[in-house]
């Protein structure tokens, strides 16, 4: 059915509503009998159509039928002429009695269908009218139309409560008394109604989807539920009341009293965005409590984002937790001391726990151990087929599970082994294929994908099937491999590995030609496979050494192999690639930078201001401070990558602290007083220190005299200008300039190197350093501007022009700042002043809102992810959180398997480095603002004044506005 037909088809169905009591028509099942209805009246307008049609084919057949037994072909063609006269003639009576039969049919349909859809209709219907029987869920399916809970918690009540009285008190209200099954249900309301009026209420809700959950939130508690209970809340025409109306607590009639409507009033605006925080939830839980085949591929995809972040799973290959996002059941328990499951029962299903905690018990030893949020148990006995080794207890109330039963995991297990090839060597497996599934959207050129293997079988395999053909399609193996194979064979080995199969030849005298082709195809794919590496990671693949004289090698062989011809061109792009590098690390040679002592951020010790996109190198000199126990400090100059241990023992000798090596430890002292220990292989330190941070040499037993330094609380160093007086969008704009050349500056490499810890690497992550340093320096730059602002006035100035400039920021992209300006006005020694927020113009608390919303941490960031999904390079997005998917990719999968490479891993790991890769893949044009003052807002944005202790901000917000007191 089109959109014009559907449309067209709702416009008559209102039109009925009028003359037939208000039924609604509540899925498209009941417009296709309103579509038939259409139909049959137009044969009724048209007699000559479909039906006389049908009925002259009939005739037709019949007649052609006798034609053919009579071997008359010319009396039967005039008596069919005769025929199909007579029943013209005869034919519209008939027709227009039995169309109107068929109308009323169909229009009783129609009423019978949507009565029954929305709860309307007699208590005892006819037995033709009667709807079709549901197959009920299994006692261990849950029902989703049913609360999780017991009884509302008190806030969820109170919360129902504060709706229900500003639904009763709305005159245009949708909560009324209706006639249900022969019953009248008091205020019950339709549930688009209810997404219709919460929408206008409150504007945090901006899509008809966030109100739904929101009123799932509260119907999974039982404050609100479906007049059948049948229905999860669904935005449709489906009917709902709250539980005060259902067990008769409120009022039979009448408006609530002022009081009520002015404290509902003020609970709405205090409490709704707790409301709104929990609507994502709710919605996962009342998708995964539906059975397998009611859940639509976007509410799949949806599940399988929340498995892939559940550390329990974190093992599973992608295609498992695929195949789990369409079985794995949600479950919920009330009551502490449940038993889940006894000791010696058959193993029916595995658990991971949500929220709660359980008891394990074993008989006669009691309790054995405390399982908490995070863990699973359950997976033993479902494997070995053995009876459970233990009783599980529940400890706490309201307990939630993820389950997985038996008969699937078996099923999905099965299915993986079968689509798993094994390649073995000496009896051992050295690497291993998965099929790849078919996904909507994608196609891939391979069969098989790679899941594990050793890092020379791996090499091998890519040399063989991805490289020396043009293949097209999604297959991103080797971008992974070029992306992540320093973790597991450092670029050495791969230069080695890469120069034996490039002279395969070298100690074979004799070669059939067949050979030959062979080994000149295998140097062609080498020398592809480089050209490949340099594009995927640019200069990092000529910091080696090793690197340089192999394609050095490679230059000569192709010149002297006239095999090689082909291959020229790759080669001199190659070489011209190096060529840059070593230009570029030339010019840039005894490059010096400097730690300032008053807590700016790091910059190049001749003064001038940094150049745009200087990357900070390793062999880079870097001047900065240490301190002892007394706050006296020596002067230091060290390479970038120089270790904390040749630091501490420089540093020593230097304030004459007469202890041994092994004695003393480098420790920052952060301004709040908190202390941090260096590893002595660890490098790049100046660079990772915090804001206000400072570095101390102490001996290890004295690490509790350290003390931060007096001017570590006060603001760092700064600009001292009026922000009043400068453009909000021109400060955006050089905001972005500067953020965009930091980011530049980042290797991807360095997400690992942070990842994984810079000491396992040797090599540094300061390009990182700086550019999350500038995270925090942002956001504490607007706390500290706003409790060091006593006057009011200019502090709600402050707060709106700050909304303004986190608008420019997300409109041209930057997402890292956007974030920074956003996180520093929720702060606490913010958001505690009350006065100042009061005086705020409601359109930019509304905007506020809608920013705040963006950066809703809940279901993994998926708003910003949605949000950032959309958007095209350039952009800077929000660095912490690809650091947190690095480093959860990282905990959750173990990096060696038996003996292998744990590809999967990798795979998560080069995803993340490819977002870097994306967002800076067209290079950064913005239209600059008029220029008003632009050399002292540069100079401005480049150093802000920082307090980043929050125990300091917060005594400061506190007397630029104290707490107000109650009466």
């Amino acid at each position: 059915m089109s959109a014009v037909q559907l449309r067209q088809l709702q416009r008559e169905q209102r039109q009925f509503q009028r003359r037939s009591g208000q039924v609604v028509a509540s899925d498209e099942a009941a417009l296709c009998l309103l579509l038939r209805y259409r139909r049959h009246s137009d044969s009724d307008k048209q007699p000559a159509t479909t039906d006389t049609t049908a009925s002259t084919a009939t005739t037709t057949a019949a007649t052609v039928a006798t034609a053919t037994t009579t071997k008359r072909a010319g009396a039967t063609s005039a008596s069919v002429k005769l025929r199909r006269r007579g029943e013209r003639q005869q034919r519209p009576q008939s027709t227009a009695f039995e169309m109107n039969n068929k109308n009323k049919e169909l229009m009783n349909d129609i009423i019978t269908n949507c009565k029954l859809k929305n709860g309307f209709g007699p208590g005892v219907q006819p037995a033709a009218a009667t709807s079709p029987t549901k197959r009920p869920l299994s006692p261990d399916h849950p029902n989703p139309a049913l609360p999780i809970t017991e009884s509302p918690s008190p806030a969820m009540n109170r919360m129902g409560w504060a709706l229900r009285t500003l639904l009763v008190v709305d005159n245009s209200s949708c909560l009324k008394d209706r006639k249900v099954s022969g019953k009248l249900i008091r205020k019950c309301a339709p549930g688009t109604e209810l997404v219709d009026w919460l929408v206008n209420l409150a504007p945090i809700v901006h899509t008809r989807a966030q109100a739904a959950g929101m009123w799932q939130a509260l119907l999974e508690e039982g404050v609100l539920t479906h007049v059948n209970k049948e229905q999860p809340f669904k935005d449709k025409c489906f009917l709902y009341r709250f539980r005060l109306d259902e067990e008769g607590g409120a009022p039979a009639a009448g408006i609530p009293a002022a009081e009520d409507l002015s404290a509902a009033n003020e609970h709405i605006r205090e409490a709704l965005s707790a409301l709104f925080q929990r609507g994502p939830d709710a919605t996962l839980r009342m998708i995964l409590r539906k059975p397998s085949h009611e859940r639509t591929p976007e509410e799949l995809e949806l599940v399988f984002e929340e498995l892939v972040h559940i550390a329990a799973l974190s093992h599973l290959s992608t295609s498992i937790k695929r195949e789990l996002s369409s079985i794995i059941v949600f479950e919920a328990h009330a009551q502490a001391g449940t038993i889940l499951f006894n000791q010696g029962d058959e193993g029916r299903s595995w658990y991971i726990l949500l929220k709660g905690s359980v008891d394990v018990v074993i008989h006669g030893k009691g309790t054995v151990a405390t399982l908490k949020t995070g863990d699973d148990f359950g997976k033993l006995a479902l494997i070995n087929d053995a009876p459970r080794a233990a009783t599980i207890v529940l400890k706490e109330n309201n307990c939630h599970l993820l389950r997985v039963d038996k008969e699937h995991f078996n099923r999905i297990l099965r299915d993986v082994e079968a689509n798993t090839l094994r390649l073995q060597e000496h009896g051992k497996d050295v690497l291993v294929l998965e099929r790849v599934a078919k996904q909507r959207g994608q196609h891939s050129a391979f069969k098989y994908t790679v899941m594990s293997g050793t890092p020379n079988k791996m090499l091998e395999h890519l040399l063989e099937t991805r490289l020396g053909q043009t293949v097209s399609g999604m297959d991103p193996f080797l971008d992974d491999f070029l992306l992540t194979h320093i973790v597991f064979m450092p670029v050495v080995q791969l230069v080695d590995e890469l120069a034996n199969y490039f002279h395969c030849d070298a100690h074979e005298e004799a070669q059939t030609p067949e050979d030959r082709e062979y080994i000149i195809n295998f140097k062609k794919r080498v020398i592809q496979f480089m050209q490949k590496w340099v594009m995927a990671v640019r200069h990092a693949a000529f910091e080696e050494p090793s690197v340089c004289d192999f394609i050095e090698d490679l230059a000569a062989e192709v010149e002297a192999d006239p095999d090689l011809n082909e291959e020229t061109s790759i080669i001199h792009n190659v070489l011209t690639q190096m060529a840059r590098y070593q230009e570029d690390r030339n010019q840039n040679a005894g490059q010096k930078w400097k730690l300032p002592t008053n807590g700016q951020p790091i910059c190049l010790f001749s003064g001038n201001a940094t150049p745009s996109k200087t990357v900070i190198r390793p062999d880079d000199d870097i001047i900065f401070r240490v301190y002892c126990a007394d706050h006296t400090y020596c002067t230091l100059r060290f390479p970038m990558h120089t270790t904390a241990e040749l630091i501490k023992a420089c540093a020593a000798d230097k304030l004459q602290l007469n202890r041994g090596p092994d004695d003393l430890c480098l420790v920052e002292v952060k301004s709040n007083g908190e202390r941090s220990v260096f590893k002595d292989n660890d490098v790049s330190i100046p660079t990772g220190l915090t804001l206000n941070g400072r570095l101390f040499v102490s001996v290890k037993d004295h690490l509790d005299a350290l003390t931060p330094l007096p001017e570590q609380e006060c603001p760092t160093e700064g600009v001292d200008i009026d922000l009043e007086i400068l453009s909000t969008k021109e400060l955006a704009y050089h905001i972005t300039i500067f953020e965009w050349d930091l980011f530049w500056a980042v290797h991807e490499y360095e997400l690992l190197y942070h990842t994984f810890g810079r000491h396992h690497f040797g090599k540094i992550t300061a390009n990182l350093d700086v550019f999350l340093r500038r995270f925090n320096e942002v956001q504490y730059w607007i706390v500290t501007e706003l409790v060091s602002t006593p006057s009011l006035s200019k502090r709600v100035g402050l707060v709106r022009k700050f909304i303004k400039l986190a608008a420019y920021c997300k409109e041209y992209q930057n997402l890292n700042a956007f974030f920074a300006i956003v996180m520093g006005l929720s702060n606490m020694a913010v958001t505690r002043m009350h006065q100042t927020w009061e005086k705020i113009p409601s359109k930019f608390r509304k905007i506020f809102q809608e920013f705040e919303a963006l950066i809703d941490p809940s279901r993994n960031h998926r708003a910003y992810r949605v949000f950032v999904g959309k958007l095209q390079p350039p952009l800077i997005p929000f660095m912490p959180l690809l650091l947190k998917d690095m480093t959860f990719a990282h905990e959750g999968n173990k990096t060696s398997l038996d003996g292998l490479v744990n590809f999967e891993k990798m795979h998560m790991m080069a995803q993340t480095m490819r977002t870097i890769r994306f967002c800076r893949s067209r290079s950064l044009g913005l239209e600059p603002p008029s220029p008003k003052s632009e050399g002292e807002v540069r100079s401005y944005i480049s150093s802000f004044r920082v307090i980043d202790n929050q125990r300091v901000v917060t005594a400061m917000s506190q007397k630029v506005e104290p707490t107000r007191k109650l009466n």
